[in-house]
């Protein structure tokens, strides 16, 4: 038999009101479903993350270096003026005070060396630190015999030592105290060792090549870049003590 035609509902006149059901079902067809409500949701946490990512990483690889740079600028000049001014006299330092200044001509650094090696004090304000309190307390460059131990951030905070590992035998550092220059050449170094050796910091360090008591500096910081897992260590030895009213040293002038 012949089928039956259905017709199709007639299209509602647009100036006609809805009715309180179609006005309804509308409302539930604008309206998001759940799953469309938490994809946006997490959406916009991981754009959250995201960007408080960033900004943490920014802060740490550019804005720690600039606040560093300019403090440990700050304390080189203020170290300067005040032996020009006889203000500052050699002695014993408190913990964060600074002392001297260090220069790694080859790598263009110049840092001023304070008292301790606290992060909050002295390495995350752009400093050098001494290894001057027990039981890691090292000698100071006027000693006799000893080894002067030194460390900084090889990233972040003004990163001072990032390139030591790029030292070679030969090499000058010299520490610039009030009244003389110290001049040292690299003679050794190890480029991976746990933080818990802390042997390299003896008098005669083992594995320095060192073989007898003299006149050392150890150079310390964190290894690979951007962790503290290990540490690189640079040795070097004494080879010139220059008193300022002569003049600065070679390695400074060359």
């Amino acid at each position: 038999g012949a089928r039956e035609t259905v017709p199709a509902p007639a299209a509602r006149d647009p100036e006609r009101p809805l009715t309180r059901v179609e006005a309804r079902r509308q409302a539930r067809l604008r309206r998001p479903s759940p799953a469309t409500v938490a994809s946006r949701a997490i959406g916009e946490v991981f754009i959250t993350t995201g960007v408080l990512m960033l900004l943490f990483v920014t802060y740490q690889l550019w804005w720690t270096n600039v606040r560093a740079h300019a403090q440990a600028g700050s304390e080189t000049h203020q170290l300067q003026d005040d032996w020009a001014s006889g203000k500052r006299s050699p002695g014993v330092f408190e913990p964060g005070q600074g002392f001297a200044i260090l220069h790694i001509p080859k790598l263009d650094v110049v840092a001023p060396i304070a008292e301790g090696v606290s992060n909050k004090k002295v390495l995350d304000k752009g400093m050098v630190g001494h290894y001057g309190e027990a039981p890691l307390k090292t000698a100071m460059p006027q000693d006799r015999t000893g080894n002067f131990g030194l460390a900084a951030h090889r990233n972040t905070h003004g990163e001072p030592f990032r390139y030591i590992n790029r030292l070679r035998t030969g090499d000058a550092v010299v520490v610039e105290t009030q009244d003389t220059y110290f001049v040292y050449k690299v003679t050794s170094m190890l480029p991976v060792t746990p933080p818990s050796n802390t042997g390299v910091l003896d008098p005669v360090p083992p594995g320095s090549g060192f073989t007898e008591p003299g006149r050392y500096i150890t150079l310390t910081t964190c290894t690979p870049e951007f962790t503290s897992k290990y540490r690189l260590i640079v040795w070097g030895k004494m080879v010139q003590e220059r008193p300022r009213s002569k003049g600065k040293p070679d390695a400074l002038i060359e």
